[in-house]
């Protein structure tokens, strides 16, 4: 057993190459091999968002509070809620991020393959995209 406490881990800043507005991460799991899982709680402030990814095993968000925002590649946005859970398939292009007004917090989870990677990033999300209903 390992007990990990909150002040061994500061929550991040997320990137201005990968986030668009403020985003704060917290690492929740990110254990060495065998495990393959990791899992992230983070905070959005309203309006911000992620660029556009993939995973490679796929990815699970789940909706801790707030409203959020969550769009695949080609298909409508869609709003999420506390409770609310999404899962994106392997390699699935898509983004996500607070609601226009709303904060949002989610847990993200998602495993590392076998070549160490968990996440491709893609272009931000335009303005355009992120307002688009």
């Amino acid at each position: 057993m390992e007990i990990i406490r909150i002040d061994q881990r500061p929550s991040e800043r997320g990137s201005a190459d990968y986030f668009a507005g403020r985003v704060w991460i917290d690492p929740i799991a990110a254990p060495a091999a065998p495990s393959r899982v990791r899992a992230l709680r983070v905070t959005f402030e309203p309006g911000a968002r992620t660029a556009w990814h993939t995973h490679p095993l796929g990815q699970v968000l789940h909706i801790l509070s707030g409203v959020g925002c969550v769009q695949r590649a080609g298909e409508a946005v869609q709003t999420v809620k506390p409770g609310d859970s999404v899962v994106f398939l392997p390699g699935e292009r898509h983004w996500h991020g607070a609601a226009p007004g709303h904060a949002m917090v989610h847990l993200a989870i998602q495993e590392v393959n076998e070549a160490g990677s968990h996440v491709t990033w893609l272009e931000q999300v335009t303005d355009a995209d992120y307002s688009a209903r």
